[in-house]
This record gives C-alpha cells, structure tokens and sequence, in this order.
C-alpha cells in the first residue's frame, strides 16, 4: 500500500485539466505556418520530398488531408517557407478548410447547427471503425478515454454498438474488405448522424491513395461534419474539434 501511495506521489497529476490550452513539447508538430517570402527561382524541393503530394507550389499551399506531418520539407526547403508549429487546433468542418497557404494563422470548424447542437450537445456517443487502418489512429482514440484525457468528462464517449451511437469515427484508407462492414455499421447508426474522419488515411488515403485495394465511394455519398487531420491525431485535436463544432466550453 505504501508503495503504491510512494508512486502516485512521483507519477503527480496525470489529468490533463485544461484540454483547450494544454502545451505540448516544441517538437510536436501541428499546424504549420508559410512564411510570406517567394521560393528561390526553380525551387520544388519541398514538393518533390513529400510522400503524399500535400504540397503545392506557385504559391505554397499544404493540403492537411494529405499531409503525414513529417518534417521533409520544412527539412528541405533553404528558406526556411514552412515551419511546424505546436498547434493542435486543426480540425475543420469543410475539406476545404484544410488547406493551409501563408494567409492561414488558425483552423476551426464551424459551429455546428442549433438542431444538431441540441441533439449532440450535451451528450455524444460514437461508434469508431477501424476500415483498414495501421492502428495508429486508433490507439490515439484509445487514449481519449484514460485518465489524461478523459473525454467522457465531456459527455463524448465511443460505444461498442452503433446501435447506440450518434455517430460514427472512421479511420483508416477504408479498404475493399472493410468497405461493405462500415457501411453496415453506419446503417445501423439511428438517425440523426454524423460522420466523423481521423488521420491523413480516412481524409485522403494518406499514402495509400494510389491503392488499388480502397473503395471510397461511402465518402462521396455521405455528408462528413468533421475532419480531424494527422498521421496520427492527438487526442487533443479530436477533443477540440469536437467541443469546437458543438460549440462547448
């Protein structure tokens, strides 16, 4: 008994208590930044390093759909244009809103509508599905529900059934053998429900976006209320975009 009293002493407060200001090291990186200076003339090494093709040049622009976070170009570049900051605050509610170019200083999603915040508000449950993904997401799910986190202080929590889900999560490049298996959770989802994508592989394919192994039509046939980039996410930016769009404190 002593012992573990002796331990928890040394381990002191696991509980993030602040989930909307908490600081992360300085070598996390999130949302990057595009410093206002032109490219050296005939310079694409920063696009040519990129695995996913997230960046486009003339000006530079970089697609968060995409992007895997690594550090390649801001490595690449002689300028120094693109820099990762610490900044986990980078869901969005539109694909569009992902787009970081030098004009971008923050990313937030839209309130979400009164009648969707009147349902969800107050009380979330989601369903996560997991259509072919690496397991990095995943675990980073996971997470949310332990003690630093603890986002079911929030009245969001993942369910094991859809049929008591409000919504679904999907991670992973959602391959042809999860392909029919989501849709089927999504289904048994009752209405009203949301789609909710994580990682740089749910978004965009990430890597895999050449594949022939995906069938992505669910995504072009369904409404997506929140894209939550990263290659994988913290925990912190799912938490945020989430009290972000329903508009929580």
């Amino acid at each position: 008994m002593l012992d573990a009293l002796k331990l928890r002493i040394l381990q002191g407060d696991p509980v993030i208590h602040d989930v909307r200001n908490a600081s992360l090291p300085a070598l996390f990186r999130g949302l990057p930044t595009i410093a206002d200076k032109p490219c050296p003339d005939g310079c694409t090494k920063c696009a040519e390093v990129c695995p996913t093709n997230a960046i486009q040049l003339d000006p530079v622009r970089i697609d968060l759909g995409l992007c895997v976070f690594c550090p390649l170009c801001e490595e690449a570049c002689p300028e120094k244009i693109i820099h990762f900051t610490n900044n986990y605050h980078i869901a969005a509610d539109s694909r569009e809103k992902l787009v970081v170019t030098k004009e971008t200083q923050t990313i937030s999603p839209e309130k979400a509508s009164g009648k969707i915040r009147n349902y969800f508000g107050t009380s979330l449950k989601l369903r996560q599905i997991s259509a072919g993904g690496c397991n990095g997401c995943e675990l980073e799910l996971n997470a949310l529900s332990n003690v630093n986190f603890d986002m079911g202080r929030y009245g969001i929590e993942f369910v094991a059934s859809p049929r008591h889900a409000d919504g679904v999560v999907i991670t992973g490049p959602i391959t042809q053998n999860m392909a029919q298996a989501m849709e089927s959770c999504y289904v048994a989802v009752p209405n009203p429900k949301i789609i909710i994508l994580v990682g740089a592989c749910a978004i965009s394919a990430g890597i895999f976006q050449n594949s022939l192994q995906l069938r992505r039509k669910f995504l072009e046939e369904n409404n997506i209320s929140l894209f939550i980039p990263g290659c994988p996410p913290h925990p912190l930016t799912f938490i945020n975009g989430l009290l972000d769009w329903l508009d929580r404190t």
